[in-house]
């Protein structure tokens, strides 16, 4: 009883944060949305008293019934409102949640989500844990001393995009051969994740503070701080959507379990990250001031078709299954590894994502499911937890052709 109880509350902190760091995820990402495609649409102020004042675009727009008219100052206008908006809020929300999240959905049972030995057999469950957020912190340190070193030097955004790039291939990797496949991908999603925060917080804020404090003092502005802060969050833009695409992968077990996951997981990055340059210039382009980006959504797209046909599943061979004679599966035979196998999560203590298995008819009503996470996917038991053999797959694999018959 008790374990059912803590198994209740512990769903209860994982809806609640999940709730909370959706919303504050879609708080975040719109804002960054909104203001990259309104650096993209911004023309020359019209109003010689605006330019004079030292405003370098503006933008005129209409939504909700009302019509907008938002004016950029590239360093800092003229003096400073009375009343002035901060954009943070939401990064620090989303990330607080977001890793709470994390330590009550894998780092709490390392031993049951991180941990695959069939992937790598650590020592315990706490290393992994350790490992995981090395990984967070690891990056983060690596990506900014990447940005310092060549952020501000001739050519230092390629250098610093190409960099980049191989350190995330090599995490990627790496977090592939050492952690669950489900684990892998939402670590990967997290470590772009916190260096998308860590520069709202280390970079983006602190400089438009120093630019804040310069004015109060009737000082002129330095110009660095307001292009480090762009610059950190022209790279927030571009890990948006991989982080997505990262997070939401842990439902589709075909996608992580796949011997090739580390590169499907790159591919789909380097497409959703194509894909959003599409949309960054698809608004330079409307104003003439670049060529029309589709080559970008045509490799974001190609990539992810790539990946959709390179992890197909193998088409069963001839004579496999339908002209061969199907074996004679005892229906209580199967019951009982369910019974042994499945139900510790899928029993009436638990009932994991609402399945129960714990008895005959509910194996019925769940026969496909079963057969798709156990036999197609080998999604399940949750990386072996409960230690289902291949004579016991190859058992469900069996009843499942013979009709999925139950006692």
């Amino acid at each position: 009883m008790e374990r059912a109880v803590d198994a209740y509350l512990l769903d209860w902190a994982n809806l609640l944060l999940r709730w909370l760091h959706v919303v504050a995820a879609i708080a975040w990402i719109g804002s960054s949305f909104y203001f990259v495609f309104l650096d993209s649409s911004l023309t020359p102020p019209a109003d010689e008293r605006l330019r004079r004042d030292g405003a370098t675009g503006e933008l005129w727009a209409v939504h909700g019934g009302g019509f907008y008219h938002p004016v950029k100052y590239a360093v800092a206008p003229p003096r400073l409102p009375e009343r002035l908006h901060w954009f943070y809020w939401e990064s620090y929300t989303t990330w607080l949640s977001g890793f709470a999240l994390l330590a009550v959905s894998y780092l709490w049972q390392a031993d049951i989500y991180l941990v695959d030995a069939r992937v790598y057999a650590w020592p315990a469950a706490w290393m992994a844990g350790a490992a995981a957020i090395a990984f967070l912190v690891v990056f983060w340190l690596l990506y900014d001393a990447i940005c310092r070193w060549w952020g501000q030097t001739p050519g230092g955004d390629r250098k610093v995009g190409l960099a980049v790039a191989l350190l995330v291939v090599l995490a990627t990797w790496l977090a592939c051969q050492w952690f669950a496949g489900r684990a892998a991908f939402l670590i990967i999603g997290a470590m772009l994740a916190t260096a998308m925060s860590a520069n709202v917080l280390f970079w983006i804020i602190p400089g438009q503070r120093k630019v804040v404090a310069a004015l109060q003092a009737g000082q002129t502005p330095d110009p660095r701080h307001g292009q480090r802060g762009k610059q950190r969050s022209v790279h927030n833009t571009y890990f948006t959507l991989p982080v997505v695409l990262a997070m939401l992968s842990n439902h589709y077990g075909f996608l992580t379990g796949h011997e090739a996951n580390w590169l499907a997981l790159l591919g789909l990055m380097a497409g959703g990250a194509a894909i959003r340059q599409f949309f960054v210039a698809r608004h330079g382009y409307r104003l003439g001031r670049c060529a029309h980006p589709w080559p970008y959504a045509a490799v974001g797209v190609a990539l992810v078709g790539a990946v959709i046909v390179g992890i197909r599943p193998a088409a069963p061979q001839a004579g496999a299954a339908g002209d061969t004679p199907v074996p004679h599966v005892e229906p209580a035979q199967v019951l009982a590894v369910v019974q042994q196998r499945c139900v510790p999560c899928h029993g009436e203590a638990l009932a994991s994502k609402g399945v129960r298995l714990d008895s005959a008819p509910a194996l019925a009503q769940h026969a496909p499911a079963v057969y798709q996470q156990v036999v197609v996917t080998r999604q399940m038991p949750i990386n072996n937890a409960t230690g289902l053999t291949e004579a016991e797959r190859a058992l469900i694999a069996a009843w499942w052709r013979a009709g999925a018959p139950v006692p």
